[in-house]
This record gives structure tokens, sequence and C-alpha cells, in this order.
């Protein structure tokens, strides 16, 4: 029988923190779930870590492998294999409280209105049970993620849960050969364009920021993949109409094209005046990117 939602995980070389997950996963209080795990190309035991779960049979669990292609890689991935209705994903390094499942579930079916509803949004927790950011107004019933950080300026990071039909109609994330890296949130930009989000002011993920994960590492990512980030800004500078976080855009969209090195600066770029206005900004800002790398 297919379960109602898929867990899904991209791992890279994380066999010594991923038990913590999987051991939430065995503490859920609805069984109603899959786990995927995409191994990104791993060199330690991942491999053989997962399988020894798989032979308990404890939850269902399939394992997938791939030569490594980055986050946004394992993303294509999971939501080409994906069949059930909703989706969520957890990193390698983090773990669901005991009853985010049932959460979700109960959640899901007091919608009325799923035609217009891409998945919910609820909030993430560190492990001493502190809300990541803010928290999530009771009273909103429904937001686009965007509306969420910038409308009602509710901050930190949140976690999605998406209706898996809804993601296949858009497109998947770029590989840029040597690059691994592209930001995962143009593609719920473009679902907010259409869709809103269920909004739930419950804990879905526990959350830690480990030193080998790209949000500590942000700055050397946009050196090592512009080409990834210029797409990435290309498409936030489309729907974007904040005049002030379209120029940060802009200035990341200068600094990436310098990475790259072929000054197309204007190519497919939806802001080429503000972009012209912007050129010398963007280099003083590329030179600050520079030398945070340095530090």
């Amino acid at each position: 029988m297919l379960k109602k939602i898929t867990v899904f995980t991209p791992t890279f070389n994380r066999a010594y923190c991923l038990h913590q997950l999987y051991e939430s996963l065995l503490r859920q209080s609805s069984k109603d779930f899959c786990w995927l795990v995409i191994d990104d190309g791993s060199t330690d035991t991942t491999k053989e870590l997962v399988q020894s779960w798989v032979i308990t049979a404890e939850i269902e669990i399939k394992y997938v492998y791939q030569d490594n292609q980055g986050m946004h890689g394992a993303h294509n991935t999971a939501y080409q294999l994906i069949e059930t209705e909703l989706n969520v994903c957890i990193d390698s390094d983090d773990y669901m409280p005991d009853n985010a499942i049932q959460l979700i579930l109960d959640k899901w079916s007091e919608v009325s209105n799923k035609e217009n509803m891409a998945g919910i949004v609820g909030v993430d927790i560190f492990k001493d049970g502190k809300i990541v950011g803010a928290e999530i107004p009771d009273k909103l019933a429904s937001s686009t993620l965007y509306d969420l950080y910038y409308k009602y300026k509710i901050s930190g990071d949140k976690k999605l849960v998406l209706r898996t039909e809804i993601v296949k109609e858009y497109p998947k994330y770029p590989l840029f050969g040597e690059e691994r890296f592209v930001p995962l949130g143009i593609l719920y930009l473009m679902i907010d364009q259409q869709y809103q989000l269920a909004c739930l002011n419950k804990p879905l993920c526990v959350v830690e920021y480990l030193p080998d994960g790209s949000s500590r590492n942000i700055f050397k990512q946009y050196k090592k993949n512009p080409n990834g980030f210029r797409y990435s800004r290309i498409i936030e500078l489309k729907y974007i109409k904040n005049f002030k976080i379209s120029v940060l855009k802009v200035l990341h969209l200068i600094s990436s094209t310098l990475f790259i090195g072929d000054y197309q600066f204007f190519k497919n770029n939806p802001r080429k005046w503000l972009t012209f206005i912007c050129l010398p900004m963007g280099l003083l800002f590329h030179v600050y990117i520079l030398f945070k790398i340095k530090k």
C-alpha cells in the first residue's frame, strides 16, 4: 500500500550522524511514510549503514546511490522517484520530532482547498526546543514562503512539505559541470507564483548546523558555484518586487558573473537597467566576498 508521505534525505559522507534521523523515524507515532535516501556519491560507510537498516524492515526505506551532483542534483533525483502525495526533505544532519509525521497528516486532512495549496509550511527547532527564527502566527492560515519572510517578517528557516504533483510541474535544477550547488529556494519561489502553503506553527524538524554544511560555507560557495548562483539570481529578479532585495540580488549576480569571467551581466537578465546602474557597487561587493573567503 502506497504511503501518504515520503521523507527524503540527500546525504554525502554523513554516516557518522545519519543514525539520529533514522532513530527519529523509528519513533514516529505515525508510520504512514517511507524514507528515500539519496546517496550523493558518499565514500564513507553510508551504503552499508542504510542497507543494514533496510534489512531490519522496521520502516520502509529506499536507498539510491548516484555520482556526486550536489544537494540540488539529489533533490532532482528524489522528485523524479517520489510517488506519494506529499514529500518533505530532512537533511542528513537533522531529524524529526516524534509526532512530526502525524502533525503533517493531521494538518493536510484539515485543508479544504487543496487545489490551491502546494503543501504545508512548518517550523524548525534547535535541539534545545527553541524555534529557529520566529513562530508562524496561529491566525495565519496560509501564505507563500516569500510573503512569510518579506510581508509578515517571519525570520528563520522553515520546513516545507510539498505536494509531489506540484513539484513535478516545475523545471529540474540545472547541473553545471563541476559545480555542486544551486540554491534550492528558486523552486519554492516559482511555486509561490501559483500556490499557497498551509501554515502550521508546529515543529517538523530539529536542526543542527554542522561545520561542513553549506550554510556555514556560503562565501566559498559563491566562488565555487557561480553559474548556479547566477541562474538563481536571474530567476529571483524575475519575481521579486521589493527594491532593496532586488538590488542585493543584482549585486550577487554581478559578483557571480565576475567569478565566471564571461561578463554576460545582461543575458536573460530581467532587470538590465538596475544591473547597469549597480555595476560599480557589484564590483565592490565582489571584492567583499573575496575578502570574506580569505578570512
